[in-house]
């Protein structure tokens, strides 16, 4: 049965985070996660990453330079993966893509390709493939710690997150978890679709 995502909440609505306390209580639990691993569900199509250098160079027109700052990454994601595989978790990531792809996921996609080549593997899925859940909406943009905790990123109307809700019952953190998983295995993985559907692109124009 595909669950409604309201129905998935069960009406919970978690704790509101400032983005202070956010950042600091995900660092907390995110290095203590265990064997279920990190998950993470995707699906706004645009945001703004203000203080993201690749992200600023590629709003104000300079595309190579935006793909040579997310290349100066390497050294960085090779790090946090390493970290993240000797701690023993995995680190998953569904991304839902529209098509034609907007400027802003064109880049994000550059980004994630880097990401997905040093172990943090992400799985496209296109919008119908979750329109079963998405009668009342479109999904959120939720990512589950193991069975600890699970969050809600909260963005402001022009793109930028703002805040965060928390949400600690383990039933609905792993029934969460769940759909995410399903959808990772349904969707395509990244380098596949980049290769196909992303490289060939021409530069964005923002």
């Amino acid at each position: 049965m595909a669950y409604l995502m309201h129905e998935i909440f069960g009406g919970d609505t978690g704790e509101l985070l400032t983005l202070d306390d956010y950042w600091s209580d995900f660092y907390e639990h995110f290095w203590r996660i265990e064997s279920i691993g990190f998950w993470k569900l995707e699906r706004q199509q645009f945001f703004k990453e203000p203080g993201n250098k690749s992200w600023e160079a590629f709003v104000d027109g300079r595309w190579e330079e935006s793909l040579r700052l997310i290349d100066e990454q390497r050294d960085d994601f090779a790090d946090y993966y390493g970290r993240i595989a000797r701690q023993g978790f995995v680190n998953r990531r569904v991304r839902i893509v529209e098509k034609p792809i907007i400027p802003y996921l064109q880049w994000e996609l550059h980004l994630l390709r880097l990401r997905h080549d040093y172990g943090g593997l992400t799985s496209v899925v296109g919008p119908e493939e979750v329109a079963a859940y998405e009668a009342g909406g479109p999904l959120p943009e939720i990512y589950t710690l193991g069975l600890d905790v699970m969050y809600e990123a909260v963005y402001d109307d022009s793109g930028v997150l703002a805040a965060a809700r928390r949400f600690t019952d383990p039933e609905l953190i792993a029934r969460c978890q769940r759909l995410i998983e399903g959808l990772y295995h349904q969707g395509e993985a990244l380098d596949t679709f980049f290769d196909r559907e992303v490289v060939t692109l021409d530069p964005p124009t923002t």
